[in-house]
C-alpha cells in the first residue's frame, strides 16, 4: 500500500490573470509530505483541488486558459503536481469549449463536464458537451492522452481525492487522502481458506492500514489547521500483478477477470472497503481502471470482458468507467450512449461514477496500446458496438455528433 495522492481542497481567487492561493497550502502540503514519509508512507504525489471554475472566470477562452495556465504554475510554485478546475455543471456549458481548450494547451490540469445529479437528473446536452471534450482531446493531444485528465462525472460531491473528479467546496482548505491499495486485496485473498475468511481478512488489512493513514493525517491536520475529511478506500491498483485487483479477483477464484463469478468478487470487495470503520471520503467502491492495472489490460486484450461489462460491475461497486482504451474512430454517438448510461447508473442508485474514455487515435479495435507512461499497463483498444443513443439524444434535441458550441 502507497499513497497516490494527497489532495488539499481550496478556493482560489483570481485577479488581472493572477492566481493567488490559500496561505496554508505551501507549508501544508511540506508538512504533509514530511510526516507521512517519515510513518514509512510513500507519497506519490500531492494534489490541489479547486472550486468549480465557473465560480471563478467568466466563459471566455482567454480567461479560462489564463486561470488554467496561473493555477498550473501557482500549484507547482507551491508543490502541487496536479491540480484540478472542478466541474462545468448542466447550467454552465458555455465553460465547456473553453475548458477544452485550456486542457488542450496544459499538462498538469484536470477538468471535468457534470452530467448528473439524483436531482434534478440527467442532462443530456451536459452528456454531449462531455464528448465533446473526449473527441476534442484525442484529436489534439499526443496519443489522445489528454484524456487522462477529463471525466464526465456523475452524482460526484465535493472532497473527492482522485483526480479527475477532485473539486472543492467551502470557505476552509481541507484535504483527503487518495491511496493505491489493491495490493491488500492480493494479500488477504491469496493467504486466507474459504470466502468467508477472504473477506475479513480483507477488512482487517483495509482497517489496519487505513488507520495507520489517518493517524498520520490527522496529526497533519493538527499542526497545520488544514482539515482531514478522511480516505477514498477504494483500492486503486498499480501496472504490476502483485498490485492488480484483477489479480486479486482471480486469486479469489475466479478463473480470469471478467469470466462468471467476478460481479461477486466486486460486490464483496466493495462490502468489505464499507466494514472498515475508518474516517472516509470519495467513492470507497472498487476500482477498475483498465489502462492502470496490468491483469485488466491483459484480459482485455484476450477478450475476457467488454466495456459493458464494466458498466454492469459499477452497478455493485466501482467509480464507473475509468481510463478505457477505445479505438480512435468511436464515434460521439457512441461516446454519449456510455456516458448517458454511466450517469443512468449513477442518479438510479445514487452512487458517484465518472467516464474517462480515451479513443487512441489511429488505432483500430485489437490494436496494442503505446503509451509511454509508467503507470499505464499495455492493453488493446477495446471492442465497441458501432452504435449509440442517436435518436434518444435527438428526441431531446441535442446532437451526439455535433460539437457543442455553447
Amino acid at each position: 500500500m502507497q499513497v497516490r495522492a494527497i489532495t488539499a481542497g481550496a478556493e482560489v481567487t483570481f485577479a488581472g490573470e493572477a492566481v493567488r492561493l490559500n496561505d496554508r497550502l505551501g507549508s501544508f502540503g511540506e508538512r504533509a509530505r514530511q510526516r507521512f514519509t517519515a510513518a514509512g508512507l510513500t507519497v506519490q504525489t500531492l494534489r490541489l483541488a479547486s472550486q468549480p471554475f465557473p465560480e471563478i472566470v467568466p466563459a471566455d477562452p482567454g480567461a479560462v486558459l489564463a486561470l488554467a495556465s496561473g493555477l498550473e504554475q501557482a500549484g507547482l510554485d507551491a508543490g502541487y503536481e496536479y491540480v484540478s478546475l472542478g466541474p462545468a455543471g448542466p447550467e454552465q456549458l458555455d465553460w465547456v469549449p473553453p475548458l477544452a481548450e485550456a486542457l488542450v494547451a496544459t499538462e498538469r490540469v484536470f477538468g471535468t463536464v457534470a452530467v448528473a445529479e439524483r436531482s434534478p437528473g440527467i442532462s443530456l446536452p451536459a452528456v454531449a458537451a462531455a464528448a465533446s471534450v473526449i473527441r476534442t482531446l484525442a484529436e489534439r493531444t499526443p496519443g489522445g492522452f489528454g484524456n487522462l485528465r477529463f471525466a464526465a462525472l456523475a452524482n460526484c460531491p465535493p472532497g473527492i481525492p482522485f483526480f479527475p473528479a477532485g473539486y472543492h467546496s467551502g470557505p476552509k482548505p481541507v484535504f483527503g487522502v487518495a491511496w493505491e491499495a489493491a495490493d491488500l486485496a492480493v494479500e488477504a485473498f491469496s493467504t486466507s481458506g474459504t470466502l468467508e475468511e477472504a473477506e475479513r481478512l480483507l477488512v482487517e488489512l483495509v482497517t489496519r492500514e487505513a488507520r495507520r493513514v489517518a493517524e498520520v493525517a490527522s496529526q497533519v491536520a493538527e499542526e497545520t489547521g488544514v482539515a482531514f475529511t478522511g480516505i477514498d478506500l477504494s483500492l486503486a491498483p498499480y501496472p504490476d500483478d502483485a498490485r492488480s485487483i484483477g489479480e486479486a479477483i482471480e486469486r479469489l477464484g475466479v478463473d480470469q477477470f471478467g469470466a462468471p463469478g467476478t460481479l461477486f468478487a466486486a460486490a464483496m470487495i466493495t462490502r468489505a472497503l464499507a466494514r472498515a470503520e475508518v474516517p472516509r471520503t470519495g467513492f470507497c467502491g472498487l476500482m477498475l481502471p483498465v489502462l492502470e492495472d496490468s491483469v485488466l489490460g491483459r484480459r482485455a486484450a484476450q477478450g475476457t470482458y467488454t466495456v459493458n461489462d464494466l458498466l454492469l460491475w459499477s452497478a455493485v461497486c466501482g467509480v464507473g468507467l475509468d481510463v478505457v482504451p477505445l479505438p480512435g474512430d468511436v464515434g460521439e454517438d457512441e461516446l454519449c450512449g456510455l456516458i448517458l448510461d454511466m450517469a443512468t447508473l449513477a442518479v438510479r442508485l445514487d452512487k458517484p461514477l465518472t467516464a474517462r474514455l480515451m479513443p487512441l487515435p489511429g488505432k483500430r479495435v485489437g490494436d496494442p496500446t503505446d503509451f509511454d507512461f509508467p503507470y499505464f499497463a499495455t492493453s488493446i483498444a477495446m471492442p465497441v458496438r458501432r452504435a449509440g443513443a442517436r435518436r434518444l439524444f435527438a428526441r431531446a434535441g441535442v446532437s451526439p455528433e455535433a460539437r457543442w458550441r455553447g
